[in-house]
């Protein structure tokens, strides 16, 4: 892949409605495998679990048996409604804010189980420049967030009313850095934001001067 700044409004967006097309299908199969095509062939797609426990894949292969692979096992019938998006073409990126709902009624509330919080993801896009992807475009990187104590909170009150099924006990038995994918800080094999991020090509605010002695 390589950057592009020349990426069209138009073409971001397509490329935008293409991919929430493709998450509601996957929705609808309970398998998120199918969107691991709107990815590069070297992507990076990660988030943080803990300060000392991040997940990070690295490669297509990776994000597809990793990140919407083993990952997201088991969470049939949960969907992540985007609740607003935020395209800037100029630099080539997406962030897209969204809820992240079970599908599992809370006989207490008549409601869907819910992890409160705002949950995001943060992508940038580039057209690819060579290999079977020339010319398309296609997701460099991936970034998530959401608010980890409040999903905890949800899943345990899913287990304390008996309402997780088989395939969801299974998915929370799967934890820890024994988990593909799964690293401590000093140990990832991308960084936390992501890479030209972190290499400063965005820098928007540098730091306050040192007040003198």
């Amino acid at each position: 892949m390589g950057l592009d700044a020349g990426l069209s409004r138009a073409e971001i967006e397509e490329f935008w409605d293409s991919w929430l097309e493709i998450n509601r299908e996957a929705e609808r199969t309970g398998d998120w495998r199918v969107m691991a095509e709107h990815y590069a062939e070297d992507a990076t797609y990660g988030w943080m679990y803990a300060p000392d426990e991040h997940f990070m894949a690295v490669g297509r292969d990776q994000i597809r048996d990793y990140a919407i692979g083993i990952e997201m096992d088991g969470l049939d019938g949960w969907h992540y409604d985007y609740m607003c998006s935020v395209i800037d073409e100029a630099k080539g990126m997406v962030v897209g804010f969204w809820k992240q709902k079970s599908g599992i009624i809370d006989d207490q509330t008549g409601e869907e189980y819910e992890i409160l919080g705002i949950g995001g993801s943060w992508f940038g896009i580039e057209r690819q420049t060579s290999g079977a992807d020339e010319g398309q475009l296609k997701f460099a990187w991936q970034r998530d967030w959401f608010d980890m104590p409040s999903t905890t909170h949800t899943f345990m009150e899913i287990l304390g009313a008996k309402k997780a099924p088989d395939t969801l006990l299974k998915r929370m038995s799967v934890a820890g850095l024994e988990v593909p994918g799964h690293y401590r800080y000093a140990e990832m094999p991308s960084t936390v934001w992501p890479p030209p991020v972190e290499a400063g090509q965005y820098l928007t605010q540098t730091s306050a001067p040192e007040a003198s002695a």
